[in-house]
């Protein structure tokens, strides 16, 4: 459900949405959600000062929350 979310958030800012690629890894003490999107819509979904990617943190955090589960988001290159 996390993936997901994380997914459909990601795809409606990019302009790009086929190059989104999100990989859930679960932990022990954690799940991690890592994001890869084009090199061009890397702005995008780190925002001004962080602020998109703080927002889709926060998201997944209360759904995970929710969840009674802990997750962290990576966005990677």
């Amino acid at each position: 459900m996390l993936k997901e979310m994380v997914e459909y958030i990601v795809k409606k800012l990019v302009d790009k949405p086929e190059s989104v690629k999100v990989t859930e890894i679960s932990g022990e003490q954690a799940t991690i959600v890592e994001l890869r999107v084009a090199p061009e819509d890397l702005g995008k979904v780190i925002g001004k000062e962080g602020r998109t990617a703080r927002a889709i943190r926060t998201l997944l955090h209360a759904s995970a929350t929710k969840e009674r589960k802990r997750a962290v988001l990576e966005i990677l290159e």
